[in-house]
């Protein structure tokens, strides 16, 4: 697949909490970052995403008593999964992976910021109708073709490749350079919607290293 001066590689989450060890581990979740390594020469333009929740965001089991981490509740009328406490600001869970080399990153998005909101999608909010500003950023710049990567498949790497695509964008989900947490079916549910939505899913062997861009 040929890589053009206006596509651009998203990272979604590639966090301590979200990595083996962390407050909310995907399996092998630190293995995509071998595979991110690989394919980022190919593209000009990267950006990542980091999860940055204050302390007792609405997200979380512990701020709900009585209820327990991956439980759905209710939250502003959104049945919502509740999460163990991850990427509370400031913390060494919420940093992004040491591993992680963030050197070529034009923009480092952070999400998820206001206590009354989850946000899984790097364009959205969980409300779907309060933007990150990304969508914004990436048409000012010309980019109009985003290749996703990162944690988790199911969740946050799924919901912003849903979205990109109803704003407008053209999205491929690199599927090795993903792990997914499989929560309640949610992997099968999430790629019938990619199926819907037109969204191309690949591997990384699929980007040939002779379409870096210079």
């Amino acid at each position: 697949m040929q890589i053009t001066s206006t596509d651009v590689l998203i990272v979604i989450d590639v966090q301590n909490d979200f990595c083996p060890g962390g407050a909310l581990p995907v399996a092998y979740g630190h293995e995509v970052i071998a595979v991110i390594h690989k394919i980022s020469p190919s593209f000009e333009h990267i950006v990542l995403t980091q999860d940055w929740h204050p302390p007792g965001h609405i997200s979380f089991a512990s701020t709900h008593p009585g209820r327990k981490p991956f439980e759905s509740t209710n939250i502003q009328g959104r049945l919502d999964t509740l999460w163990p406490d991850h990427c509370v600001q400031g913390t060494f869970g919420a940093e992004l992976h040491r591993d992680l080399n963030p050197n070529k990153a034009e923009l480092i998005l952070r999400k998820g910021y206001r206590p009354e909101l989850d946000s899984y999608s790097a364009f959205f909010e969980n409300d779907h109708a309060t933007p990150t500003g990304l969508a914004g950023y990436l048409r000012e710049r010309g980019l109009d073709r985003v290749f996703l990567t990162g944690l988790a498949y199911d969740y946050c790497v799924g919901f912003s490749a849903l979205d990109a695509r109803q704003m407008g964008f053209s999205v491929v989900v690199i599927q090795n350079a993903c792990r997914a947490i499989d929560h309640d079916d949610s992997v099968t549910t999430m790629e019938e919607q990619f199926d819907r939505s037109g969204i191309l899913l690949i591997s990384s062997e699929d980007i040939s290293s002779t379409s870096a861009i210079a």
